[in-house]
């Protein structure tokens, strides 16, 4: 696998760049790549810890974590993306770890909730996530709720 950095940094510490380099590899991947137009800036980011991937000095896959109650009741992973040039490296798995791990580090005892993509059911449950309720359609592309218990 190559050599990945990983930061982890609350909104108020992100670099213009960054935030940049976030919201340009968001789009690609949720607007551009799975033709959803949507409204990324939804005004949680700056309630959340973003999980930063880098090679190099570029971002290549990205996460924003929001603690328990800050949301909902559960420490809550989202807008989990890699750059479609990473995929297949384990780039995901790498980005899933480091988030749980945050999470797990910051409050042990917290239930983790994500709205997983369908299609990726099985790569959640690879790292021990449960599907919780029926699916459902989120900006016209098909969610399941799951969570990961301690």
């Amino acid at each position: 696998m190559k050599d990945y950095k990983s930061v982890i940094k609350p909104f108020s510490e992100l670099s213009l760049d960054e935030l940049y380099s976030i919201l340009q590899l968001r789009s690609l991947v949720f607007v551009v790549e799975q033709h959803c137009p949507y409204l990324d800036a939804d005004g949680k980011d700056y309630l959340a810890d973003h999980v930063l991937i880098y090679s190099g000095n570029r971002i290549v896959a990205y996460s924003r974590i929001f603690f328990p109650g800050a949301i909902q009741e559960e420490a809550v992973i989202g807008r989990v993306v890699s750059h479609p040039e990473e995929r297949g490296k384990g780039i995901g798995k790498l980005l899933m770890h480091t988030s749980i791990q945050h999470i797990e580090n910051k409050y042990p005892e917290a239930k983790i909730y994500l709205g997983a993509q369908e299609y990726l059911r099985n790569f959640y449950e690879s790292l021990g996530f449960i599907q919780t309720g029926p699916g459902y359609l989120e900006d016209d592309i098909p969610h399941i709720p799951m969570i990961k218990a301690k």
